[in-house]
Formats: C-alpha cells, sequence, structure tokens
C-alpha cells in the first residue's frame, strides 16, 4: 500500500480506538440503566455497534500490521506497475480515464484509484505507454490504449 493508505488507515483506526469505541461504552452504560436488557433496544443497538467497532478495529490492527508500504515518490520507469498513474483512452468512444493503481484497502474509484487486483489493473500491469489492453470485465470485454505511465504521489 501507499504511504498515504497507511496513514490513513491508521486515522481510522485512532478515530475508533479514541472515540467511537469510548461513545458506544457510553451508550451500553445509559441503555443498561433503562432495565430489562432482554426488551431494551437502546442496548442491543449499542451492543450490535460495540460489536462492529471491535471488529473493525481487529481488522485493522491486521491490515496495518501486515501492510508492506511503497513509496510511489521513488519509483520510476514506462511499465505500468503497482503505484502507478495510467491515463488510459478507450478505443470504443476515445475517453480517457486517469487511474493510480493502489492496495485493494485504499482502492476508491471515484478518485481514481483501482486496486491492484481489479480487472483493469491486472490487465495493465506490465504493460507501457502504446500497448493496447483488452480488459474482461464484468460488463464485458473492452479494449484501451495506455496515454501515459506516470509515477507521482497523487493526493488522497
Amino acid at each position: 500500500m501507499t504511504p498515504k493508505g497507511l496513514t490513513l488507515l491508521e486515522q481510522e483506526l485512532k478515530q475508533l480506538r479514541s472515540v467511537e469505541r469510548p461513545n458506544v461504552i457510553k451508550a451500553i452504560a445509559e441503555a443498561r440503566e433503562h432495565g430489562d436488557l432482554s426488551e431494551n433496544a437502546e442496548y442491543h443497538a449499542a451492543r450490535e455497534r460495540q460489536s462492529f467497532i471491535e471488529g473493525r478495529i481487529s481488522e485493522l490492527e491486521d491490515i496495518i500490521g501486515r501492510a508492506d508500504v511503497i513509496d510511489i515518490a521513488k519509483m520510476s520507469g514506462d511499465k505500468v506497475r503497482f503505484g502507478a498513474t495510467v491515463v488510459v483512452a478507450d478505443e470504443d468512444t476515445d475517453e480517457e480515464v486517469s487511474y493510480q493503481i493502489v492496495g485493494p484497502h485504499e482502492a476508491d474509484l471515484k478518485q481514481g484509484r483501482i486496486s491492484i487486483q481489479s480487472p483493469i489493473a491486472r490487465a495493465l500491469i506490465g504493460k507501457s505507454e502504446g500497448d493496447v489492453v483488452e480488459v474482461n470485465a464484468p460488463g464485458g470485454s473492452r479494449s484501451y490504449e495506455i496515454v501515459s505511465v506516470k509515477f507521482v504521489d497523487v493526493d488522497v
């Protein structure tokens, strides 16, 4: 993953530990004060939220602990690989789209970041500027021409 992706996960983990977890503990304590727990919807909702928070904390700790951080600023070359920002042109519509290839935990299509595990990223890996790739995606097969390959640190 990229350093920025790691930072975002660490910020989420800090938020869950320092804000969300204490808030849900407080909500459980308040709900207990209302009496019979078997028919207390607030208590059950708070416990469910606590379960989600603890699960997400555990998941984030695992992801962060196993993270292999790659600094894109130190990368260069003309072949597509992890961290590359690739501009591709759809061969049918000539529409150009820019994607940065990132780890699965930091992918966000709206931000132009696609997972290295996605069909388009897998098709692009190892290719160079000017190459045409065929992408077998769930929506059907598409052809893209690689317009440019850069290694720049894109803002998250």
